[in-house]
């Protein structure tokens, strides 16, 4: 930072925000991001968690927006093999609806059009003999594809972006909002406040003003330039519902619908399926939006409608709901609204570059993307170095692809006291960085208090110090889903824990 003008200053702490500030402080710029609340609490943390290209944009004809997703999904991989692995979904033949031939010629331009590598290619499957076929309703699919796609801990994801970013030099305030923003020829006066109780307020200047607060970006929008109600966004409320586990296999089947919609079935959390998703036009604040009680029936019929197990509201034990951002290209339905991204640049004075749209898939070329955009308010070295952030993996990234059971077995060799489950769990949130985690403990007992569902106090303090959680459910629902496991006493316990170390923490 020179002059005490800060290169890029980022709203909002989603997928977008810290893949830009990663790309950006990697390249030697300097970063100051703010988010109102915790990282990824918005929509980065509600999605269906797949690295996929999006079979059934398709049909929508987003033959870019496919090619570039599927292109990502080993790209990613290679960089976060901890928190990304392969799946293989199972898409059965229903008869009356898309055709046999049509799903197979969909299914082989999607192995193709990607530079796929690593990832196997669809077979089709005889779902009278094959294991996938006993969890669905007895004669009446009996046949199946079988293709590619990958899993994402989506706000690890964001997380270890934003560590990375901060690693780089990046600063970034949590529960910071934005509350004036000044805009003079060259330079933007933003005032933040600090939403926590004791928090005041501050001001920081920047050169180029990032507006990636996802739904909020309208709000954004008004504090910069007055606009009330920006026509290129549209609010699409999509919304998922966890059950019991449903089958034993691990692979995911993607069911077709009806109404032209589809909806996954994956498994979750080794002892939980995940069922979504939804899409519906959403107004209102997207910090309040909630699975409804109609998107629960949806969802449960939905899957019904192929399981021979019935799945209804009452086996529901976990809902979760976010809004996306998606650039409004006037589609009549919120389902066939494109997912692709949108850069808006306003050069009317110090630059304002909005972010339309996107999904996680594409995070990072949207990042590259957006520093292009802006290749000429930014120092010539920076766009010399475009392509160093998928080369270099993410922070516990560092081993080989295909390295995840080695680096389990190894640290099963080197912490034999840990509980197999215990072990695996640290492994996958944080790979080679399990060992910070573990910080040299030679038995539980060094670990400290134990908070239930394998969350020792060390594991708590490790995510207080260097991935700013300050709330329980920042732990439970966001770096973990351990509140899946943990009950209302143990989750309240936390809470006191964290509170009470929260500023001796927050000074490390």
């Amino acid at each position: 930072m020179s002059d005490g003008i800060y290169d890029l200053a980022i709203i909002g702490g989603g997928i977008n925000g810290c893949g830009i500030a990663r790309d950006a402080a990697g390249r030697g710029l300097s970063v100051y991001l703010c988010e109102q609340s915790d990282l990824a609490s918005g929509t980065s943390s509600a999605a269906t968690k797949l690295i996929h290209g999006g079979l059934r944009y398709l049909e929508n004809y987003e033959f870019r927006l496919v090619h570039e997703a599927l292109a990502e999904r080993e790209v990613l991989w290679r960089m976060a093999p901890h928190i990304i692995w392969p799946l293989r979904f199972v898409l059965p033949y229903h008869r009356g609806l898309r055709p046999a031939w049509l799903l197979r010629l969909g299914l082989f331009i999607y192995d193709h059009l990607g530079g796929r590598r690593l990832l196997p290619a669809t077979r089709t499957l005889d779902l009278t003999k094959d294991a996938t076929g006993r969890p669905l309703k007895p004669g009446q699919y009996k046949l199946g594809f079988e293709y590619s796609d990958c899993w994402v801990e989506d706000a690890r994801l964001v997380a270890l972006n934003a560590q990375d970013a901060a690693e780089r030099g990046a600063v970034i305030a949590t529960r910071t909002r934005l509350v004036t923003a000044e805009r003079g020829a060259d330079v933007w006066r933003l005032g933040l406040q600090d939403r926590r109780p004791a928090g005041g307020t501050k001001t920081i200047s920047a050169r180029i003003l990032v507006n990636a607060a996802g739904p909020w970006v309208g709000d954004v929008l008004a504090l910069t330039e007055g606009r009330d109600a920006p026509a290129s966004v549209r609010l699409v409320q999509g919304s998922h519902i966890v059950v019991r586990r449903l089958y034993e296999h691990d692979r995911c089947y993607i069911f077709q619908n009806a109404d032209n919609r589809i909806i996954f079935a994956i498994p979750f959390e080794n002892d939980f399926t995940l069922i979504g998703t939804t899409d519906s036009d959403y107004v209102g604040d997207p910090a309040a939006v909630k699975a409804t009680a109609a998107e629960i029936e949806y969802l449960c019929a939905a899957a019904s409608e192929y399981f021979a197990a019935a799945v209804t509201p009452a086996d529901v034990v976990w809902t979760y709901s976010g809004v996306r951002p998606l650039y409004d290209d006037g589609a009549v339905e919120a389902q066939s609204t494109t997912r692709d991204y949108v850069l808006e640049l306003d050069t009317k004075g110090a630059p304002l570059l909005s972010i339309f749209g996107g999904k996680i898939t594409t995070y990072r070329r949207l990042a590259q993307h957006a520093l292009e955009k802006l290749a000429s308010y930014l120092p010539a070295a920076a766009q010399s170095q475009r392509d160093w952030s998928g080369r270099t993996p993410l922070p516990g990234g560092d081993f080989p692809v295909q390295g995840f059971e080695t680096l389990v077995t190894d640290l099963r060799r080197d912490y034999p006291w840990l509980d197999a489950g215990h072990c695996r769990r640290l492994a996958r949130a944080y790979g080679t960085r399990a060992r910070t985690v573990l910080a040299g403990a030679t038995g539980k007992a060094a670990l400290g208090r134990d908070f239930g569902g394998g969350l020792y106090e060390a594991e708590v303090l490790y995510l207080m110090r260097s991935e700013w959680a300050e709330q329980a459910a920042d732990i439970v629902w966001r770096r973990s889903k351990l509140g899946l496991r943990l009950s209302v006493d143990q989750i309240a316990a936390l809470e006191s824990f964290m509170a009470e170390h929260v500023q001796e923490c927050a000074a490390q």
